[in-house]
């Protein structure tokens, strides 16, 4: 690749494509997210486009300018994703800019494998890294098994399969052999435990069972069992309304079915309120309260237990759902499973040389508290996370897919293949273990059990659901293995070879920081690395390695010889040493410098890299800027991609980074040294340019100044060192607040419209900067006072004061008009103030004092006054109560101004 500079670095589609990123969201058909959960991965849509960006020249022509920016938006619709035409265009271009080469492109972070996925889309040779196993295995089936294996041959069959193909069909072998397999190892565990999941006489089968854990109550006059339940709704819509009922008869909590086409309840119940509550909980038979520590104390000293509550029926062919209370007879079933069990576990263990069930120690996460907090209720080995019959059905089904591989052996399958058909049967196991476990809720909503990893975390889970893995409801066998994973192995599979001939992308274990490739070796490094503490990445991805090890685990001894996921020289900011979170920092931030160095020297000269930041602080972005410095990469452009849906984001109490930065950066020869007074200058002329583009692109808020921010880096960088006057080293943190400074004055211009800011004062031009980059969210306090520090206000000095900015824990807020009291405002000439009680007295109706206000302040007539407020109003949401008032107040503007030009002298507060 030439030294040219790349479109990704002069222009992007930020706002086309954030919208097809933040839709993408709701694709599950064929979409990679759909073949096993993997935490924090990037949208295919911007992993698409930012890649194909990267990888083609800029242009000085504006038709073909405009032409490139329209494809890119098109490209990367999750429609065009398997369009052959633009994916030949997209190559053909790429190819071109490399001199006919494939480039050959690195993504260190692997992860889910959505970055690499694109790069081979575009033609790429691939090749993607991990540290942990359980994403290495994850981009196997993404990656390598589709490409090696997954290409579509004409065979003549004679329809044994039950999809039926007739002779002569072309057909994708791996897909044929998973579906084959797949079938075979439902048909055998439904052999081996159908009976414990039987159907009622009229057809019906259970899909699911509701089950509450107990705990004795602590009255010693009552020690009833006390059923913990968040809630009692089994169906919530619109027209279904159907819940559990509890009563009691002597000591004994019991339950019926209520609701449309069952019991009517009783008016005075409400089915929301449940027994239980951040580990509070209420005896339903005495009314005794159990405090949150007495709960987790009885969990830990095995004094807590379960029960099952009611059974989830459905009818194969038909619509809807059916409930019953559970009996006696369910029990005495999943008892028999228990027993059974315990005959199978004995069984396995001397088969495998390890207990089938995981023993492995859940390990205690040295992160917040509610990451993994059920150690907190005596669950201390991953097995503990599973009742017994679901553990029953998940070992039986591990079994099965070992099986499945010895059959395909036996049957002459070639080795290696035969281990990648072996592997979607895994992650189909490891997939399906993701919602049959005991924290797993019912969603009254949907009517179906909800998977564990609704978030990156494993909280506890008061009353659960447990499905049934033989039916063919979400999360059973047929839903992972069959339809989710041979969706994910078909589109992916679509994706033609590269230009290099048999070449595979090629997947590999190992850190970041130690590369296996040569120096100078890559034309490009696409990569989203870890950020901090966000993701607990080892911790989590345990819950799914236990079971692979059990699946697969003989077939990588290389991936699954440890007892979990090695955790030693994983990239985050974790501490189990006695620094705690600092050592952590300190050692994340090493480590990724690390990383940085290693990208930079595998990186050819005139190579590209694209890393993508998402971290909540701008505090974790200067580190990242000083990092990369150091590691001799030059950013030269910042893009922040929204993957969040809008209203998401306005519902959020607190301000974090919308977006997902995707930083361009090179290997660029530097010169030694620049004196701060000539790079700031540099900055100011530079920036001047490059605002209005990002202006114009529409990025605004908090990501314009990461953006410029970015831009500014590519100046900052071209020198080894910067030293001020003093012959001191300027950092990336100082010359961070000059930029601040410089974006702040261009970005109050733009709000207030075509620059009047010179007339506001300092706190009116925080104001107006705040709404527009935060809205009415909270901010953390570093944040803010950076943001206050640009308009050269001491956010410090002013929260301890009558006023809008105040203190809220580690947070900083800015009040609208309807969280503030007229005392508060009475006597200031602060314009905001001034707004704020006008605003007040308008709503109160209290006409009079306000035409005081604004007469006596002096800004009733002044034009300025107004353009604020408009200014204010066009910042905020639709939904915001403070715009509803500035958008009523300023449609008597006129009238209120021609009434203060010829009033008299009124009253006052």
């Amino acid at each position: 690749m030439g030294n040219d500079k790349r479109f990704l670095e002069e222009t992007f589609p930020v706002k086309e494509v954030s919208i097809e990123s933040a839709r993408e969201k709701n694709i599950r058909h064929g979409h990679i997210s759909t073949l096993h959960i993997w935490w924090a991965r990037r949208p295919l849509a911007s992993s698409r486009a930012t890649n194909y960006a990267a990888l083609i020249p800029a242009s000085n022509n504006i038709e073909e300018w405009n032409q490139r920016r329209q494809f890119i938006s098109g490209f990367s619709r999750w429609e065009n994703s398997l369009n052959q035409t633009m994916i030949d265009k997209a190559r053909k271009d790429i190819l071109k800019a490399n001199g006919g080469k494939p480039p050959r492109v690195l993504d260190p972070f692997g992860g889910g494998g959505a970055i690499p996925l694109e790069a081979l889309r575009l033609g790429c040779e691939v090749y993607s890294n991990d540290y942990n196993p359980v994403s290495v295995l994850i981009q196997k089936c993404t990656l390598e098994y589709p490409q090696r294996y997954g290409k579509s041959v004409r065979i003549k069959t004679d329809s044994q399969y039950p999809w039926g193909e007739t002779k002569d069909d072309a057909v994708n072998p791996l897909l044929e052999d998973v579906k084959r397999w797949g079938t075979w190892v439902l048909e055998e565990a439904k052999k081996e435990i159908k009976r414990f999941y039987p159907a009622e006489a009229d057809g019906f089968i259970p899909v699911g069972y509701i089950w509450a854990r107990t705990i004795p109550c602590q009255n010693p006059l009552c020690e009833a069992e006390m059923p913990l339940m968040r809630q009692f709704w089994l169906a919530k819509k619109a027209k279904k309304r159907v819940s559990l009922l509890p009563y009691v008869e002597g000591k004994r909590v019991k339950f019926k079915i209520v609701g449309d086409r069952y019991e009517k309840a009783p008016s005075d119940f409400d089915p929301a309120k449940g027994t239980v509550s951040r580990a509070i909980a209420t005896c339903p038979v005495c009314g005794a309260m159990v405090d949150a520590n007495t709960t987790r104390r009885l969990f830990q000293e095995g004094k807590a237990g379960q029960r099952m509550v009611a059974v989830v029926l459905h009818k194969p062919g038909q619509n809807g759902k059916r409930y019953r209370v559970a009996t006696e007879k369910d029990m005495e079933i999943f008892k028999e499973a228990e027993r059974y069990l315990e005959e199978k576990r004995s069984k396995l263990m001397d088969e495998w040389g390890i207990d089938p069930v995981p023993d492995e120690p859940l390990v205690r996460v040295p992160v917040t508290f509610g990451v993994i907090n059920v150690w907190v209720y005596g669950m201390n080995a991953w097995g503990d996370l599973f009742n017994s019959r679901q553990k029953l059905a998940l070992i039986t089904f591990a079994e099965k897919v070992r099986q499945a591989h010895r059959e395909m052996l036996r049957k002459g399958y070639d080795e290696e293949y035969a281990k990648a058909v072996g592997s979607y049967l895994g992650l189909g196991l490891s997939r399906m273990s993701d919602y049959s476990n005991a924290l797993c809720i019912w969603d009254k909503g949907q009517e179906r059990t909800v998977h564990v990893f609704g978030r990156q975390a494993l909280p506890m889970v008061w009353d659960y659901s447990e499905l049934n893995p033989l039916s063919s409801t979400v999360g059973s066998w047929e839903s992972m293995a069959f339809r989710r994973i041979w969706k994910v192995i078909k589109t992916i599979s679509y994706i033609s070879p590269i230009e290099a001939e048999n070449f595979v992308p090629v997947v590999k274990q190992s850190s970041a920081t130690s590369l296996h490739h040569p120096d100078n070796y890559f034309d490009a490094v696409f990569t989203d690395p870890p950020y901090y503490d966000n993701v607990p990445y080892s911790y989590l991805s345990d819950f799914f390695y236990v079971w692979l090890k059990r699946t697969v685990g003989d077939l990588y001894p290389e991936l699954f010889s440890t007892p979990l996921t090695p955790k030693k020289n994983e990239i985050v900011a974790y501490s189990n040493g006695p620094g705690g979170w600092e050592d952590g920092k300190a050692f994340f931030e090493d480590m990724l410098k690390k990383s940085f160095q290693e990208i930079h020297r595998v990186l050819k000269p005139n190579g590209i890299a694209v890393i993508v930041y998402a971290h909540k602080s701008t505090a974790g972005w200067e580190t990242l800027i000083n990092s990369l410095l150091d590691s001799g990469l030059i950013m030269t452009a910042a893009w922040p991609v929204n993957t969040e849906m809008q209203s998401r984001l306005r519902a959020q109490e607190s301000a974090t980074l919308a977006s997902s930065i995707y930083i361009v950066a090179r290997k660029i020869d530097r010169q030694s040294t620049g004196f701060y007074n000539d790079v700031n200058e540099e900055l100011k002329r530079y920036l001047s340019k490059k605002l209005e583009h990002l202006w114009e692109e529409g990025i605004s808020g908090a990501d314009f100044f990461i953006a410029a921010i970015g831009s500014a880096i590519e100046v900052f960088g071209k020198y080894e060192k910067v030293i001020d006057h003093e012959g001191k080293p300027v950092r990336a943190d100082r010359m961070l607040d000059d930029v601040r400074k410089i974006v702040t004055d261009y970005a109050v211009k733009q709000v207030l419209h075509n620059g009047f800011s010179g007339e506001i004062s300092d706190m009116t031009r925080f104001y107006v900067l705040w709404r527009w980059s935060y809205k009415t969210a909270r901010v953390i306090f570093d944040d803010a006072r950076k943001l206050a520090q640009s308009c050269s206000i001491d956010i410090a000095d002013e929260w301890n004061r009558p006023g809008f900015i105040k203190k809220d824990k580690e947070f900083v807020k800015v009040l609208g008009p309807t969280d503030r009291d007229l005392s508060g405002i009475k006597g200031s000439r602060e314009l905001i103030d001034v707004l704020h009680g006008s605003l007040l007295l308008w709503r109160e109706g209290r006409h009079d004092e306000m035409m005081n206000l604004l007469k006596k302040s002096g800004l009733g007539d002044n034009d300025t006054f107004y353009r604020v407020a408009q200014a204010i109003s066009e910042t905020l949401p639709d939904d915001s109560d403070e715009k509803k008032l500035l958008d009523v107040f300023l449609r008597g503007k006129e009238r209120l101004r021609e009434g203060i030009r010829g009033s008299k002298q009124g009253r006052l507060f």
